[in-house]
């Protein structure tokens, strides 16, 4: 077995401690789980029945999705036992589990930033699409708010300086990241936009912001913080409608879906 192996299987083996270690700190945070709730509510939000759609999450390791839409398939690079496909994203478009054409939602959470490259991998998936079926996806959005917390208070890297929209130098599935990755894509950079073109039509994309301080209210997946859930709850409605009116000053993400042609 080579070193490269070795190494590999190694990050392997951490991320998956890490993201078990995650997913059970997720299922005991009762404001987190209803920050994601509401998100789901919101990414689904134009669809009358989300329950009679077919849905492809993709890095469903941490993901609490399935408890609010079982229909949903979930799948990671990462294999754990509670999931209904393990593969590499980056080759969906050779994924026989999937039809191609058969899918009415692909939907990915906080998951671009950490792929080798998002563009080559949103082209690919549109391949598994139904013609006007939706991929989409949340993403840190970087308000003056929110660039000093991802930037100071956050351990993921951010880096606005990238030439091309992919990751530089590759760990493991959770360490290779840059979250700065998907809001330049979608907001600083038309080129890379464009590149999109050919499988969406991004001149009709659905882009809203999502939230400004409620998730680091709940203490996100590191920690727990003691707010109770009733209060959480009812400040949860101004925070989502403050991050919509003032996005460049406070918002934290963003939902686009993209309309597969």
């Amino acid at each position: 077995m080579s070193s490269a192996t070795t190494v590999f299987q190694s990050e392997q083996a951490k991320d998956r401690a890490i993201t078990l270690r995650n997913r059970a700190r997720l299922g005991a945070n009762k404001n987190l789980l209803f920050w994601y709730r509401e998100l789901y509510r919101d990414q689904f939000k134009e669809f009358p029945n989300p329950a009679a759609l077919s849905i492809l999450e993709i890095g469903s390791g941490t993901s609490p999705l399935k408890q609010f839409l079982p229909n949903a398939v979930t799948s990671d690079v990462l294999d754990l036992d509670y999931l209904d496909l393990v593969f590499d994203c980056h080759e969906i478009d050779k994924l026989d589990a999937i039809r191609d054409s058969s899918l009415d939602v692909i939907t990915v959470t906080n998951v671009l930033h950490h792929l080798k490259s998002p563009v080559a991998f949103l082209n690919r998936a549109a391949s598994k699409l139904k013609s006007g079926g939706k991929l989409i996806a949340t993403e840190p959005f970087f308000s003056m708010l929110s660039t000093v917390i991802f930037k100071y208070l956050h351990h993921e890297p951010v880096d606005f300086r990238i030439s091309e929209p992919e990751l530089g130098n590759l760990g493991g599935p959770l360490a290779s990241a840059n979250i700065a990755l998907p809001w330049l894509i979608f907001f600083r950079n038309p080129e890379w936009l464009q590149r999109l073109n050919d499988n969406y039509d991004v001149g009709n994309l659905s882009i809203r912001p999502f939230t400004a301080l409620s998730y680091m209210i709940t203490g996100g997946i590191s920690h727990r913080l003691p707010v109770p859930p009733f209060i959480y709850r009812t400040l949860f409605p101004v925070d989502l409608a403050l991050s919509r009116l003032f996005s460049s000053v406070c918002a934290a993400f963003f939902t686009v879906t993209l309309t597969h042609r």
